[in-house]
C-alpha cells in the first residue's frame, strides 16, 4: 500500500486508535503491520467489567474485529510478541522467529496487571483481571464454585467483585488501606461508597496486608498477615498495573517507570515512538483511555506530517462503571494550606459533593450519589476557568435542564470524546430511535463506550432531550430555497405520487417558485431519470448524440474528444484523428492528463463536417458522468507493468457510457503497487498489488485532498469490475444529486456499503439495473 513500512507493536486500545487516524490522514502513507500477543483483533478493555456485570457482551466490546484489518490492508500478527527491536538495522524480532523491518516503529505494549509477590500465587484459581481470558476464566470458576476474594479496593477491584456478585458468587474484598478507592475518593465519599456497595452484597475486609495462599493444587485459603483467614475457591488480584517497558529497556530504549517520551510520543531512538500505558510523558503514565486516545491523535498527525501541537499531558478523572453507583472525582480534591472547599452533603438521599478551588479557579471535585455536575466542573478544571466566588456555590447546585452544561454545548460539540461523537448525533439518533437510556445511546452511538467517562454527560443529555424546555433541532437542509423538503422526502414523493415530470413534482409538492431555480430542476431532472429511466430530459442541450457533441471553450471555439477506451486507441482511431486535424489548421492535437487525445480549436462553423470526417464516438462532457479512467499505463516504466489489465478498463469505460451519476465520478486503476494512476486519490480506485486487486473509494484531489479508503480485495478482474460497477450504481441509486463520493460513504456508512456490495444477490441485482439504465438511455438519446 504505502512507501514506508509503519510496524505497531500491540494491538490494544493506544495504538490501534492512532492507526485509525493514520488511516483517516493518509490511507496510502504506510505499510502497516502490527502485532498483538492476544489471538482477537482489538477490543475495548475497558468494558470488560461490564460483561463479568452482564451489561454487554464480548461481540459488542470488539472494536475493530479481524475483517477490519484486512479491509484496511493492514497486516496483522495475533497471539505473537515482539521479542527485540534493532534499532541499527531498524527490524523487529518476534517469538516466532519473524523478522520484519520497519521505517517507523510505534510500541504500545501497555502495561501488565501487578502481581502480589505471595506464596501459592501461582496456584489453580489464582487470576488477575485484565484480559479477555481473564474475563472468561472469572466466569467460568462462577460456575463452578461460590466464594471468591478480590485483592485491591480500587476501580478494578471494584468492578470485578459487582461482576462476580453479579455471577452468584460470595464477594469479598480485601484492602490494605482503611479506605476503598483512596486515591480517587476522600474519606467522606468512600465510606458512603462503601456502605452502598455492602447494600449491593459485596463484603470487604480493610486495613488487612495478604501473606499467603493456602491450598493444594487450588487455592483454599486466603492468610493475612495478622494471622486470620478467610476460605476461597477463587482470588482475583486487582493491586494495580505497571508498564510493559522489558521490550524497550532490552533494546536500549530510554526508559523510567515507562519509556520516556517527548511531546510528539518520540522516544531518544530515531523514529521509535510509544504511546499509550506504557508511555512516560514529562514524569507521568496514564491508564485512562482518554489521554492514550488523545496521544494517538497527536502520534498520528505528527506521522503523517500534518500541523499539530505536542501532547501536553492530562487532567485524569475517575468514573466508576458499577450499576446503580454514581461516583466521580478529579484533580486535587485533598485539602491543604493552597485550597478552600465548598461541600454538599445529603444522607437521606445518598450525595455527597465537594469542590476544592485555588483563588478564583476550581482544582478538584469529588461527586457521589448525583455526578450531572461532573462535565461541567471537569471542563472548568481544564479550561481553568476563572469563577467569581458568588458563582462557586452554584456549582454544585441542581441546575434546570434548559441551563445545563450539556444544553449549552455547542450542536457540533463532542460529547464523548474518547468515540468522536457530537451532541448533534445523540440528539438525532434519541429523535430517530426515541432512545430513553445511557445504555441505548452507547449501544446507537458509542458514547460513553470507551471509559464512560462521559455517562454524566449523555445522562444529562437524555434528560434535556426528554423536558419541556428542550428546543434543538438537527437541521437537515431542504433541497432548495423553492421547497421545504429535504431530498430524501422529494425522492419518496417521486415515488409514492407517480409525479412524472417538473409541473407535477412542483405542483404536487407545492414548490415556492413555479419554475424553480437551477438547482433544484437540475436535482428533480436527475431523480426522474433515476426513479424512470425512459424518462426524457427535454432540457438537454449539449448533448445531441454519440457522434455529435463537443465543448464549447471560452475563446468560442470547440473540443471535441474521441472516445478512445482505456486510453489505448487503434491504428484506424489514430488515422481518422490524424486526417482531421490535417484538414483543419485551426485543430491543436492535446494529450490530456486523463491520457485522452482531445482536437481543440474547432471553429463553429466547421463542427459538422469536423464530426463527419472523425466519424468515431465522442466522449460527452455535458453532464455529471464517469469521467475517463485515468492509468498507470505510461507513466511510470517498471517491468511489472501488465497492459492486459487495459482489459478492465475498457469493460468498465463501455459499460458506464452515458450513464448520469450524481456527481463526476473519477476513476484510477494502476496495474502495479507504483500507483501513477493516484488510485487512492480517486472516487474509485484499483491497485494490483501482489497478484489481487485492491479497491479503493471516496478519494478526491483538489483544495481538500481525501484519501480513499479500502473497500475490498479481489482476485480477478471479473470480481474488480463487478463490485467497481456495482458501487456506481448503488451510489447513483442512493445518493443525493450533486453529493461527492466521499460525502456519500460518510453518509451512509463504509461498514453499510460493504455490506450492500458483499451481498451477492444484491450485487448482481445492482448491475441488472444498471444495464437496464444503460440500455434505455442509449435508446432515449436526444437527436436534432
Amino acid at each position: 500500500m504505502g512507501n514506508h513500512k509503519l510496524v505497531l507493536i500491540g494491538n490494544g486500545m493506544a495504538g490501534v486508535r492512532c492507526i485509525e487516524h493514520i488511516l483517516k490522514e493518509g490511507t496510502a502513507a504506510f505499510d502497516i503491520t502490527i502485532f498483538g500477543s492476544e489471538p482477537h483483533g482489538n477490543y475495548n478493555r475497558i468494558m470488560l467489567s461490564s460483561i463479568l456485570q452482564g451489561n454487554t457482551t464480548y461481540e459488542e466490546i470488539m472494536l475493530n474485529p479481524i475483517n477490519w484489518y484486512e479491509e484496511n490492508g493492514i497486516h496483522l500478527f495475533t497471539g505473537e510478541s515482539v521479542i527485540f527491536i534493532d534499532k541499527e538495522k531498524k527490524i523487529i524480532e518476534t517469538d516466532k522467529g519473524r523478522k520484519v523491518p520497519y521505517d517507523k516503529l510505534i510500541i504500545a505494549t501497555g502495561s501488565s496487571p501487578a502481581i502480589l509477590p505471595l506464596n501459592g500465587a501461582d496456584k489453580e484459581g489464582v487470576i488477575s483481571f485484565r484480559t479477555i481470558e481473564d474475563c472468561r476464566r472469572m466466569t467460568k470458576a462462577a460456575k463452578l464454585y461460590k466464594k471468591a476474594v478480590v485483592i485491591g479496593g480500587g476501580v478494578l477491584g471494584l468492578e470485578a467483585a459487582r461482576g462476580l456478585l453479579n455471577l452468584g458468587m460470595e464477594v469479598h474484598v480485601v484492602h490494605r488501606s482503611k479506605y476503598i478507592m483512596q486515591r480517587q475518593l476522600d474519606e467522606t465519599a468512600s465510606i458512603m461508597l462503601q456502605k452502598e456497595l455492602e447494600g449491593q452484597g459485596i463484603h470487604f475486609l480493610l486495613n488487612k496486608d495478604s501473606e499467603e495462599i493456602l491450598g493444594d493444587a487450588r487455592v483454599e485459603k486466603l492468610r493475612f498477615k495478622d494471622g486470620t483467614e478467610i476460605a476461597t475457591d477463587l482470588v482475583v488480584m486487582a493491586v494495580g498495573i505497571k508498564p510493559n517497558i522489558q521490550l524497550a529497556k532490552s533494546s536500549g530504549i530510554k526508559t523510567n517507570r515507562g519509556i520516556v517520551v517527548d511531546g510528539y510520543l518520540a522516544t531518544n531512538s530515531c523514529d521509535i515512538y510509544a504511546l499509550g500505558e506504557c508511555a512516560e510523558h514529562e514524569g507521568m503514565t496514564y491508564g485512562l483511555v482518554k489521554p492514550l486516545y488523545e496521544q494517538g491523535e497527536v502520534l498520528a498527525r505528527h506521522l503523517c506530517n500534518d500541523p499539530t501541537n505536542p501532547y501536553q499531558g492530562s487532567v485524569l478523572s475517575t468514573q466508576l462503571k458499577i450499576s446503580g453507583v454514581d461516583v466521580f472525582s478529579v484533580g486535587q480534591f485533598i485539602p491543604d494550606d493552597t485550597t478552600q472547599g465548598i461541600y454538599y452533603q445529603n444522607e437521606i438521599e445518598g450525595v455527597y459533593k465537594k469542590v476544592f478551588f485555588q483563588g478564583s479557579k476550581a482544582v478538584g471535585a469529588v461527586l457521589f450519589g448525583d455526578t450531572r455536575e461532573g462535565p461541567k466542573l471537569l471542563d472548568m478544571i481544564v479550561k481553568e476557568k476563572v469563577i467569581a466566588d458568588k458563582d462557586k456555590a452554584s456549582l454544585l447546585e441542581a441546575v434546570n435542564p434548559a441551563k445545563s452544561h450539556v444544553a449549552n454545548l455547542p450542536i457540533t460539540e463532542h460529547v464523548c470524546t474518547c468515540n468522536a461523537v457530537s451532541k448533534e448525533v445523540i440528539i438525532k439518533a434519541v429523535q430517530e430511535n426515541n432512545l430513553k437510556t445511557v445504555e441505548e445511546v452507547r449501544r446507537c452511538t458509542k458514547a460513553s463506550g470507551s471509559c464512560g467517562g462521559c455517562k454524566p454527560s449523555v445522562a444529562e443529555l437524555l434528560t434535556y432531550i426528554h423536558s419541556d424546555d428542550f428546543n434543538e433541532e438537527v437541521k437537515v437542509a431542504s433541497l432548495c430555497s423553492c421547497t421545504s423538503l429535504i431530498e430524501d422526502e422529494v425522492i419518496e414523493e417521486i415515488q409514492l405520487k407517480a409525479l412524472g415530470s417538473l409541473e407535477e413534482i412542483m405542483d404536487q409538492l407545492n414548490w415556492s417558485t413555479e419554475k424553480g431555480c437551477s438547482k433544484c430542476r437540475a436535482a428533480l431532472l436527475y431523480y426522474l431519470e433515476m426513479i424512470y429511466p425512459w424518462f426524457e430530459n427535454s432540457e438537454e442541450t449539449l448533448y445531441v448524440n454519440d457522434r455529435m457533441n463537443a465543448t464549447l471553450q471560452s475563446n468560442g471555439t470547440y473540443t471535441i474528444v474521441p472516445q478512445i477506451h482505456g486510453g489505448r486507441p487503434d491504428i484506424d482511431q489514430m488515422k481518422k484523428i490524424t486526417y482531421v486535424a490535417e484538414k483543419y489548421p485551426s485543430i491543436e492535437l492535446v494529450v490530456a492528463g486523463d491520457q485522452r487525445i482531445q482536437l481543440s480549436g474547432v471553429k463553429k462553423e466547421e463542427l459538422n463536417n469536423v464530426w463527419v470526417d472523425l466519424d468515431m464516438p465522442l466522449y460527452a462532457r455535458g453532464f455529471n458522468k464517469v469521467a475517463p479512467i485515468q492509468t498507470s499505463a505510461g507513466v511510470y516504466l517498471c517491468n511489472c507493468i501488465d497492459y492486459s489489465y487495459l482489459d478492465l478498463v475498457t469493460g468498465l469505460e463501455q459499460k458506464t457510457a452515458l450513464l448520469k451519476t450524481p456527481f463526476r465520478i473519477t476513476i484510477g486503476i494502476s496495474f502495479c503497487f507504483h500507483d501513477g494512476a493516484d488510485a487512492t486519490l480517486k472516487d474509485l480506485g484499483a491497485i494490483r498489488v501482489s497478484g489481487r486487486w485492491e479497491i479503493y473509494v471516496g478519494g478526491s484531489v483538489g483544495k481538500d485532498v481525501r484519501q480513499g479508503r479500502l473497500l475490498s480485495v479481489v482476485e480477478t478482474d471479473e470480481e474488480a469490475q463487478e463490485f467497481m460497477l456495482s458501487f456506481i450504481q448503488y451510489y447513483r441509486e442512493s445518493s443525493h444529486y450533486l453529493e461527492r463520493s466521499w460525502q456519500w460513504i460518510e453518509r451512509a456508512g463504509l461498514v453499510h456499503i460493504r455490506e450492500v456490495l458483499f451481498n451477492d444477490e444484491i450485487r448482481t441485482e445492482l448491475l441488472v439495473r444498471m444495464d437496464k439504465d444503460r440500455t434505455q438511455r442509449n435508446r432515449s438519446l436526444v437527436k436534432i
